[in-house]
């Protein structure tokens, strides 16, 4: 996808200004709910008017409020899957899957035919949404955008009304059909694991700003920004001081840190990831003692809130660690310290 976004609009009690320039396959907007994710995506489509900026789409400009550019959803041939799919309630499959055709009429019934086959919905033609499961009105959903042979299709929340068994297969075979798919994709969602599963590169958006944009697996293993870190479901961070180059005093948890990256004047905070922070018998660079002042359970994990001597009041780690049965007794077997790894430490501003 070569796709430029800088656009503004603004609402009462809301500012979005969103900017990002992408030149990959599957890009993602990641953010909490009111955040702005799907009124951006309704911009690009052109199903809102941004007050100001620009959009362009593989070359081509939508949308540009200087020179008075603002095409018709329908002349930017992009593909929507709305977020709550938006079939129409009275209408059939057959009908439903009709209504996204761009072709000559002659070729209609042939295409919808087609299609129903593509994805897989023969015998199910005349059937209501109403009288569909979840998956089935998921793909007349799909098969309604793609028979109108988009160029790049968005994704709003495919998945955030779904359950979580539900919620993997479907996962599992938009997976299979974006392999398919020779076009772009742009999707928002507010999962993290969606965000990582689905897209190469990502824009963290918050209370309609861009934070930050780039190589989502990039962002996720040095955000750069406080604010991206936390975004992108990082637990632990602590205020800094700078004793050289590759070494901080971590204020909040009261520890000297070796760090591998080099640490900028500029730089305010580090973090870790729970799940990076590794058990120690040992005590030692970048290691602090363990005490456990509260403990989570989760379906597969345990997570510790990790309480040590030298933290400040309100500061804790979260330690994570994989179950190996259910049977197991999360407080036998605990280590003396946790080290956090130089290489897992992030900088942040």
């Amino acid at each position: 996808m070569a796709i430029t976004v800088d656009i503004e609009k603004n609402f009462k009690d809301f500012h979005l200004k969103a900017s990002f320039d992408s030149n990959t396959s599957s890009t993602g907007i990641l953010g909490a709910s009111g955040s702005g994710k799907s009124m951006t995506l309704r911009c690009i489509a052109g199903i809102e008017k941004p007050d100001r900026g620009r959009i362009i789409i593989n070359g081509r400009t939508v949308f540009d409020s200087e020179i008075k550019i603002n095409l018709k959803p329908q002349e930017r041939r992009i593909g929507y899957l709305f977020q709550n799919y938006a079939l129409f309630p009275t209408m059939s499959v057959k009908d439903n899957i009709g209504c996204g055709f761009r072709g000559a009429k002659a070729d209609r019934e042939s295409a919808i035919s087609d299609y129903i086959e593509r994805y897989h919905l023969e015998g199910l033609e005349n059937r209501l949404p109403s009288q569909l499961s979840g998956g089935q009105q998921q793909r007349v959903a799909l098969a309604r955008m793609m028979i109108g042979e988009p160029e790049a299709i968005l994704l709003d929340e495919p998945f955030s009304a779904l359950d979580g068994y539900l919620k993997d297969i479907l996962q599992k075979d938009m997976q299979e059909f974006l392999s398919q798919y020779k076009g772009d994709m742009l999707m928002v969602t507010h999962s993290r694991d969606e965000a990582f599963r689905f897209c190469r590169e990502l824009m963290l958006l918050k209370e309609g700003k861009t934070l930050t944009f780039g190589n989502t697996r990039q962002l996720f293993e040095q955000p750069g920004l406080l604010e991206a870190a936390r975004l992108t479901g990082c637990k632990n961070n602590s205020r800094i001081e700078r004793m050289g180059d590759h070494e901080v005093f971590a204020l909040d948890w009261g520890v000297s840190l070796r760090t591998l990256q080099k640490v900028e004047k500029d730089m305010t905070h580090i973090a870790i990831r729970g799940h990076w922070i590794q058990p120690s018998e040992q005590n030692g660079e970048n290691c602090v003692a363990f005490e456990a002042a509260e403990y989570v359970e989760t379906t597969f994990e345990h997570q510790y809130l990790v309480k040590s001597p030298g933290m400040e009041e309100n500061a804790v780690l979260w330690w994570m660690r994989p179950k190996h049965d259910f049977r197991e007794k999360p407080m036998e077997n605990l280590p003396a310290y946790l080290y956090l790894p130089p290489e897992h430490l992030m900088l942040l501003r």
